[in-house]
């Protein structure tokens, strides 16, 4: 489904009581908005910046998005009231985990504040929902302990290498490892936790760090999750050579140091986790290539202009922003984002071996968020 108009006339957005989307189908916030495959909405992703201090080489590549790259205008960027707004929607309809991303959503001005307001949300039942941000970690040392007092439960930090010529050369901008690992540590001193750490792996990048990293967070008892180089957007020349599997990935860390699978911590949980069998701690992995988990996936994201994306591939999204400033009412918010999630059949990762980079067009990573 082309996600550029909606899903349903403008018409049946009038009128229509909370509780039902557009069909009549009754929403049941305890079991979720169940989408054309039986996936509950569960999660939500925002977006509140396209833009980022790093040029990481397999998200921001400095070819593309250069000196002269236009990123968004401030008034096109979605306003806290209307991040709020969306927010408020989508636990109303299920979601109980809202996470904040960017590009680097420590370079939005007054974050804080949308934390604050995202903390005093509630679900159907009186729960406050999980919430988490991904920051590169840059300027965790001077936010966290104000992020943590705003009401922010967790933070994830991508770190690929702990090697700082490696570091700075996949960043790009010459930014040292140290200063996140210092952000890291001010972000668990301000009790932003469980921390997690997220390491993207590319062959003959960074793939020689996967048991120091290992090593590393295990001793500060951290969770490091490994992802695999993933194929989206259109500009960080992805082939499926430089990808290193999971289960490659697994295999060198047991190797030193046994692992043993446990379960997942959630329904929808993207990451297979495995513990150290001497109880030092875990890791994740994140099979986003060679092992497809489409069939349990529970996400939404939002784009900083308010677009909702059904899947991290996809090719369009829906324009939220446009009904906000309309004048929707919260119910025809509500219809709106229902009607999209109800007829989603996305499954992107398990049909990719039939088609190739060449010819599918996606957004980017540092658009969409993680």
């Amino acid at each position: 489904m082309s996600l550029d108009a909606s899903p349903f006339p403008d018409e049946r957005l009038a009128g229509a009581s909370s509780d039902r989307t557009t069909s009549g189908a009754r929403i049941l916030p305890s079991q979720g908005l169940a989408d054309a495959r039986g996936r509950a909405l569960r999660d939500l992703r925002i977006s509140v910046t396209d833009r980022c201090n790093f040029r990481c080489v397999y998200c921001m590549p400095k070819e593309i998005f250069g000196h002269d790259y236009q990123f968004m205008d401030r008034d096109e960027l979605l306003s806290f009231d209307e991040i709020e707004r969306i927010a408020r929607t989508a636990v109303s309809l299920g979601v109980d985990k809202l996470r904040i991303t960017g590009g680097e959503p420590l370079l939005r001005r007054g974050i804080e504040e949308l934390i604050k307001r995202l903390a005093a949300l509630r679900t159907p039942d009186g729960r406050k929902p999980d919430l988490a941000m991904t920051t590169n970690g840059s300027a965790l040392r001077v936010k966290a302990e104000a992020l943590r007092a705003a009401g922010l439960d967790r933070i994830t930090v991508s770190v690929d290498s702990l090697d700082d010529a490696k570091f700075q050369a996949i960043n790009d901008v010459r930014f040292p490892v140290s200063r996140v690992l210092d952000g890291i540590a001010a972000a668990a001193d301000a009790g932003l936790g469980p921390i997690k750490i997220n390491a993207v792996v590319k062959r003959g990048v960074n793939d020689d760090d996967i048991v120091p990293l290992a090593e590393h967070f295990r001793d500060l008892g951290y969770t490091l999750r490994f992802i695999e180089y993933m194929d989206v957007g259109s500009s960080n020349g992805w082939v499926l050579e430089d990808v290193v599997p999971s289960a490659e990935i697994v295999g060198r860390i047991d190797a030193v140091h046994p692992l043993e699978p446990i379960a997942a911590s959630r329904p929808g949980e993207t990451a297979k986790r495995w513990r150290y069998r001497d109880g030092s701690g875990e890791i994740g992995v994140i099979s986003s290539v060679t092992g497809a988990f489409c069939g349990s996936c529970t996400r939404a994201r939002v784009s900083a202009e308010g677009k909702l994306f059904t899947c991290l591939f996809a090719t369009s999204g829906f324009d939220l922003r446009a009904l906000l400033r309309d004048g929707v009412s919260d119910d025809q918010l509500r219809d709106a984002l229902s009607g999209v999630w109800r007829v989603r059949d996305d499954r992107y990762s398990e049909i990719r071996a039939a088609e190739t980079p060449q010819q599918r067009e996606r957004v980017e990573m540092s658009y969409i968020g993680g």
